[in-house]
């Protein structure tokens, strides 16, 4: 069993790092002097694809990269005889590396990690994901798995929404449905804490992060609204690992067999042809 206390330190301290984050307003984290931004698609608990992830981004020989996770939590890899799900595994080392390097590591809100929040049943082959992955922590943390679970929610209610560059592209989980687009209260992007009706369906959160409308005429006023030229998100499967979603937005996916990551300067004006051919499959990237 892991050191629990430990591991309630350690998300602690990521949880305060995450609000502390510099360039961080309200959701949005505008992150300074980075060079070039590394994102990686949803990663469900991959913890393989993650130590690779951690091997291309190689944070400790380019100190001006900075690296965006997502959709951490939820995850197939189970503890034997039904003990629940494993995926809290990697939140545990994401935090820590958020420890380990506080200003470059980001991780943006998934609907996932929402859900946990709000307690919106996530149900996947006849399972709900969220009792799954309560039970793991039980297995895992025993008597002091309630105190770590409300360390993890801490945590997930502090994460931003989206990370800004200079050259316009925004990073968020995803795209607002059309019908949400007109009471999307853009003001919840300046707050410090999220209002409790931006989290349920119609809110903000909710529509920022559930919200899988990849229309052209869509995008292009989501992108006015928030004052961007490109996306790049997560939150859809994709077999191929990633695509691009239309005009403005690549899509990035996490989970095996075909991980994907973005790694795109940030330094100099882009474009959708060239945020493409930064997207590689993370097993094709490693030797």
């Amino acid at each position: 069993m892991p050191d629990a206390r430990k591991v309630l330190t350690t998300i602690r301290r990521a949880t305060e790092l995450i609000r502390a984050t510099p360039g961080r307003s309200g959701a949005v984290v505008s992150p300074p002097g980075v060079a070039d931004l590394m994102v990686v698609g949803d990663l469900h608990g991959n913890i393989r694809a993650f130590k690779k992830v951690l091997a291309i981004a190689a944070l400790d020989r380019h100190p001006a990269r900075h690296l965006v996770l997502q959709e951490l939590i939820h995850g197939r890899l189970v503890y034997p005889n039904d003990g629940g799900d494993r995926s809290h595994q990697l939140l545990d080392v994401v935090a820590a590396l958020k420890c380990q390097y506080p200003d470059r590591v980001h991780i943006i809100l998934g609907n996932h990690e929402l859900s946990e929040l709000t307690n919106r049943i996530i149900g996947k082959d006849g399972e709900a994901l969220n009792a799954r992955f309560r039970l793991g922590i039980t297995t895992a943390y025993g008597d002091t798995s309630n105190e770590v679970f409300t360390s993890y929610k801490d945590l997930f209610a502090a994460l931003p929404l989206a990370v800004r560059t200079s050259n316009r592209v925004f990073v968020c989980h995803t795209i607002p449905d059309e019908d949400d687009l007109d009471r999307l209260d853009l003001s919840v992007l300046q707050a410090d804490t999220y209002p409790p009706e931006s989290l349920q369906r119609r809110g903000t959160v909710y529509a920022m992060t559930w919200g899988r409308d990849t229309d052209p005429a869509v995008v292009d006023r989501f992108a006015a609204m928030v004052d961007a030229d490109f996306f790049v998100c997560g939150h859809q499967p994709c077999d191929e690992g990633f695509r691009q979603a239309n005009h403005r937005q690549i899509i990035l996916d996490g989970t095996d067999p075909n991980s994907a990551y973005c790694l795109f300067p940030t330094t100099t004006p882009t474009t959708i042809e060239a945020l493409l051919s930064c997207a590689h499959l993370v097993d094709e990237t490693m030797p």
